[in-house]
């Protein structure tokens, strides 16, 4: 007779099927990039951020981070409308994007920060079209430092990657359903989204404060390209193969050893991301502006 233990794990899996897209970072990461980029403004944008932003449930980054995401229940038409903002995939192989192939209208997420930085940094805009400009950009910018959201494989970044998980970390509510006897049946996109973050085992605030103690910004020196997000992208795509993000085509087990090891990139990207989006905000509504 079959382990019963086992078989319930592999309905699990075999329930997940190919999953829909995941989303980047989830609530907890895209918070991240949004609290750490807000203690990096200069004067001038964090009082535009706070103008742009006064009567939101949570006016902070943070608190919208999330928003291009919850408009999948809120908005559903407005988020198939711009669900391709969330990625950019190099339909030619390698990670050298072309953005009238990758990208065409501008429906990308290197595209989608561009549109959306003019909008906010036009101030004969009505103030809502501003308001969701910085709140898609707070989560682009987040979107494009997420190595499953830029690459050339066929797996829709990931979601088609099957994993079994080994972990003691709860899944979210919308997913309980997959998890079985402390086997999550998931995949490897998701991983990326949630679990390798929630791993740290570390609310908002004292995540937050953990990752703001390392030296900033958190590169070996800036360059033009950190207000490029045609070269965040490809940054994120070239880790894919150069940091071993999927493991081998045979492996589709994991545990908290996956996690651990690919924590440390995670939360590098992470504080990239927020640096660049305090960059980006500074030149486009604080100090450095144009007048």
């Amino acid at each position: 007779m079959a382990n019963p233990r086992r078989f319930r794990i592999l309905v699990a899996l075999l329930c997940l099927g190919i999953a829909s897209t995941a989303f980047a970072w989830g609530r907890l990461g895209h918070a991240l990039v949004g609290d750490l980029a807000e203690r990096h403004l200069d004067p001038t944008a964090k009082a535009e951020v706070a103008r742009l932003l006064a009567g939101e449930p949570d006016p902070t980054l943070a608190g919208v981070a999330s928003w291009a995401d919850d408009l999948r229940d809120s908005d559903p038409p407005r988020f198939k409308a711009t669900s391709k903002w969330h990625y950019i995939n190099a339909k030619g192989g390698g990670c050298g994007f072309d953005l009238a192939r990758d990208c065409p209208d501008g429906n990308c997420v290197v595209g989608a920060i561009q549109a959306q930085r003019a909008i906010l940094a036009d101030r004969s805009q009505p103030i809502q079209a501003r308001r969701d400009a910085l709140k898609f950009i707070v989560h682009f910018i987040g979107d494009a430092h997420q190595p499953m959201h830029a690459g050339s494989r066929t797996d829709s970044g990931g979601n088609g990657f099957q994993v079994s998980l080994r972990t003691p970390i709860e899944p979210e509510a919308y997913n309980r359903n997959k998890y079985v006897d402390g086997v999550m049946g998931t995949n490897l996109h998701s991983i990326w989204d949630y679990y390798i973050l929630a791993g740290r085992r570390l609310d908002l605030p004292a995540y937050a404060g953990k990752l703001d103690t390392l030296p900033w910004p958190p590169f070996p020196a800036p360059s033009a390209h950190d207000v490029m997000p045609l070269a965040w992208a490809g940054e994120s795509c070239r880790l894919i193969e150069a940091r071993g993000i999927y493991p081998p085509e045979d492996t589709h087990t994991m545990d908290s050893a996956y996690l651990d090891a690919m924590r440390p990139l995670a939360e590098q990207r992470v504080r990239q991301a927020a640096w660049r989006l305090a960059q980006l905000l500074n030149q486009t509504i604080g100090a450095q502006a144009a007048p």
